[in-house]
């Protein structure tokens, strides 16, 4: 109430970052500036706010009581900022420890001081900030504490190679035309959704490939290093990892920009593995432990075609025809200089390989399929977790996960990533996890 606009700014730029590094629950994140990336509104945590407010000011009735309040919470969060800036101090700018010590008292004593006066308050309005903190520390746990249960779990009961193996190329099913992206949490081995869909689906798509979308601690991704691509059992089985790389104030990408990345920096990561002898020996020894960051080249694998026909603000179409091949470096830019100011473009893309292209027959047949696959249908295929206490686990426990954890999964938005697939390629696979 007493800074509202520095207290919004602050909690949605907050509840963003805390969200995507997997402390808090999925809210919905707008976007209110397209050059400004910073600039978010939080329609959820904006109405908390407000509620919050008309509650102090109706059941306090006094500035008295609402100063107190104020006074507590300020000089909480120059001690906490104090206590971080040390840590700064001493592990991110790897100062002396003497350094930091001394910053730490030097003005950690004075806030205490300040803190001790405003302690005698706390029956007469400060215990409001304490409660919301404590509130707030209770949400952030209990989901970080679901979320890390259930990405054990899917560590614990991942599909061994050896399993994947016995199944042959086909894997014992009918491999049809298409690419299934599979949505997964891990980074490495097979996740256990894939198992129950094989097992109970009788075809799969020619194609797959297990995605893992991860949020790392830095604010910006370059797009050169986004993509981390790699392969799963022998070359015959078609079957790839990728991880992308977000960071937390990165805007995620459409599906079809996604679809088009995808394909482009799988061509790249097909053409540098058969120039990598290291790289060709994992893959017929079936090893799933090796990973590379697919970066441009002046000469690309896959070549991209973009057609892009003219919606003008009357309704006339205008089909100029054109097209204009597009580099992997810079295809993102040239699209969006096609962007008129007073009509609406719509852009077809198509994938061919380079005519003048010298490489091996096995890895133009690869990517013959890779480009037929695109060509065919993408299909997103994510797991449906429902997370259950196991019956031996305690009552804390069991209040945490299948009380409190579940209560927030089920009230609070779904992934991201989830939100931008079509619901006509989207398909969902339903499991219960005991943890």
């Amino acid at each position: 109430m007493v800074g509202s606009q520095a207290i919004i700014s602050a909690t949605f730029s907050i509840v963003k970052q805390c969200s995507s590094l997997g402390c808090f629950p999925h809210v919905k994140i707008i976007h209110t500036s397209r050059n400004i990336i910073g600039q978010i509104y939080v329609p959820e945590m904006n109405w908390i706010l407000m509620i919050l407010c008309l509650s102090v000011t109706i059941g306090f009735r006094s500035t008295t009581l609402i100063g107190h309040a104020y006074g507590l919470a300020v000089i909480t969060v120059m001690f906490v900022t104090t206590c971080l800036m040390t840590l700064v101090i001493i592990v991110v700018w790897r100062k002396n420890l003497l350094l930091g010590l001394l910053f730490f008292f030097f003005f950690g004593s004075i806030e205490i001081v300040y803190a001790s006066s405003c302690l005698v308050k706390v029956h007469e309005g400060g215990w409001v900030p304490l409660v919301l903190a404590l509130i707030f520390m209770l949400i952030m746990y209990i989901w970080n504490y679901g979320i890390r249960k259930k990405y054990e779990f899917d560590i614990q009961n991942q599909v061994s190679m050896k399993w994947l193996l016995t199944l042959g190329p086909s894997l014992g099913v009918v491999r049809v035309r298409g690419m299934g992206l599979i949505y997964t949490e891990l980074v490495s081995g097979v996740p256990s959704v894939f198992s129950h869909f094989v097992t109970n689906l009788p075809a799969f798509h020619q194609i797959v490939v297990f995605v893992s979308i991860r949020s790392i601690p830095v604010p910006h991704v370059q797009p050169t290093e986004r993509f981390l691509l790699g392969r799963i059992g022998p070359k015959e089985y078609r079957i790839y990892r990728c991880v992308v790389r977000y960071g937390y104030k990165d805007v995620h990408e459409t599906d079809v920009n996604f679809e088009d990345q995808l394909v482009l920096n799988m061509g790249e990561f097909i053409k540098n593995e058969a120039k990598s002898s290291a790289s060709s020996a994992a893959s017929e020894d079936s090893a799933d432990d090796r990973m590379m960051v697919v970066r441009t080249s002046s000469h690309p694998a896959v070549k991209m075609v973009a057609m892009v026909s003219e919606i003008h603000q009357d309704g006339d179409r205008n089909h100029s025809g054109f097209q204009k091949n597009i580099e992997t470096q810079n295809s993102g830019s040239c699209l969006n200089q096609f962007q008129p100011q007073r009509s609406v473009r719509r852009k077809q893309v198509r994938f061919e390989l380079p005519e003048s292209s010298q490489m091996d027959l096995s890895v133009k047949e690869e990517l013959r399929e890779l480009i037929q696959a695109k060509d065919a249908g993408v299909a997103y295929i994510m797991g449906h977790s429902y997370i259950k206490a196991s019956g031996s686990s305690s009552l804390v426990k069991k209040l945490a996960i299948n009380i409190g954890f579940n209560f927030l999964r089920r009230n609070c938005r779904g992934p991201a990533v989830a939100l931008s697939i079509p619901h006509t390629s989207l398909i969902e696979v339903g499991m219960v996890y005991y943890v």
